[in-house]
């Protein structure tokens, strides 16, 4: 026994000394295999970031191949496509608006600020920045992506974006200097003239007449009001704000618990608020509303009775070739065309069928306003 324990003791020394070395090996071996993953990861991770950098430097590279540089000149006719159209970056928008100066400020609204901006070629523009929010954001990108190809003489032209910003987009329009037909109509001493009148409508007419039948897809405005009209002299009457437009088939119905998204009180399509199904007849319905207030001269939605222009005229719409006269802008002082007010009337009452079936398309109505205009004209003596 005694020659026993030696050895015993030496093999229980080496078993220790055994695992001991198993030990060591196991946590060295675990360290190099943690460090080679550690390795890899960072490296993996450093190859991601330089391949997503160089996608979205030829995104960006993209986009300005399409849209031209920052510092590409704003010019060339608005019926040649979108050549102009640009990205501003974010100190170019607030060189153009003097950092956003209150004196600025031209318009104003819940979503909205206008501001009259110099370009750097001397002339003026409208720049359109949005309240910061992530829901007008996206009302921001849809309003871009429907004013992005549009191009008619009788549409506020898009001169540029910028998007910089996360959650405020901004728009840069034409400047168009008359201010809104409701501005004039009903914020000025002066009448707007007969003539004046029967021109807008014709013009705003001919853009809806563009967008229902022009674009493809086809374009709903949504909201059509005489403070959505720019009057700019020699260039007419524009339609802008195209914050509620639809393209396509999401041009066809929108959620009824959100009826009241799109027009505003007076100018809104009932077949609307009753189904929330909104298409062209709604703009058609709209461009009525706006017909009867250029020939009476009354606001579309009186706030203080809290009526709207369309039930107070409900007799005149049923008899328009007997009381038109009646209704006309007294402002006018007798200075309109008693024909041309008829067929006007006559034609508003049409857009303002209950049923959207019954009324006419804008196509039709441009007919029917032309048809009158050259009327006019013809029975004039020549002098």
């Amino acid at each position: 026994m005694e020659f026993v324990f030696p050895y015993l003791f030496i093999c229980i020394v080496f078993f220790l000394l055994f695992l001991v070395t198993m030990v060591h090996i196991a946590v060295v071996t675990s360290i190099a295999v943690v460090s080679s993953v550690a390795t890899a990861s960072i490296v993996c991770f450093k190859m991601f970031c330089r391949c997503k950098m160089a996608l979205l430097g030829r995104c960006r590279a993209e986009v300005d191949s399409e849209l031209g540089p920052a510092q590409a000149c704003i010019g060339g006719d608005p019926e040649k496509g979108a050549a102009a159209l640009r990205r501003f970056r974010w100190p170019e928008v607030e060189s153009l608006t003097a950092r956003f100066a209150p004196s600025a400020v031209i318009g104003e609204g819940g979503s909205s600020i206008v501001y009259l901006g110099r370009l750097p070629d001397s002339s003026f523009a409208a720049v359109k920045l949005n309240r910061p929010s992530e829901r007008l954001r996206r009302a921001f990108r849809r309003e871009l992506d429907v004013l992005r190809p549009l191009r008619h003489a009788n549409v506020v032209r898009l001169l540029g974006y910028c998007d910089d910003r996360e959650e405020q987009g901004v728009l840069v329009f034409e400047y168009v200097p008359e201010g809104s037909l409701h501005e004039q109509l009903h914020e000025r001493g002066a009448a707007l003239p007969w003539e004046r009148r029967m021109e807008a409508a014709l013009q705003v007419a001919r853009a809806l007449e563009y967008l229902h039948e022009g674009c493809d897809p086809p374009v709903v405005h949504g909201d059509v009001k005489a403070a959505n009209v720019l009057l700019g002299g020699s260039t007419g009457a524009k339609l802008c704000d195209f914050g509620s437009a639809r393209a396509g088939f999401s041009a066809a119905v929108a959620e009824p618990r959100r009826a009241m998204a799109v027009g505003s009180p007076g100018y809104v399509d009932p077949h609307y608020l009753r189904t929330g199904m909104v298409s062209k007849k709604s703009d058609v319905y709209s461009f009525g509303v706006l017909l009867l207030e250029l020939v009476t001269g009354a606001e579309a939605f009186d706030a203080e009775r809290e009526v709207r222009l369309t039930a107070a005229m409900g007799t005149l719409l049923r008899e328009p070739g007997r009381k038109a006269a009646e209704e006309v802008d007294a402002r006018l002082g007798g200075e309109y065309d008693a024909g041309e007010a008829a067929a006007a009337v006559a034609v508003a009452a049409m857009c303002l069928a209950e049923n959207p079936a019954l009324r006419p398309s804008m196509t039709e109505v441009v007919a029917f306003l032309r048809q009158k205009k050259a009327v006019r004209f013809s029975s004039q003596p020549s002098t």
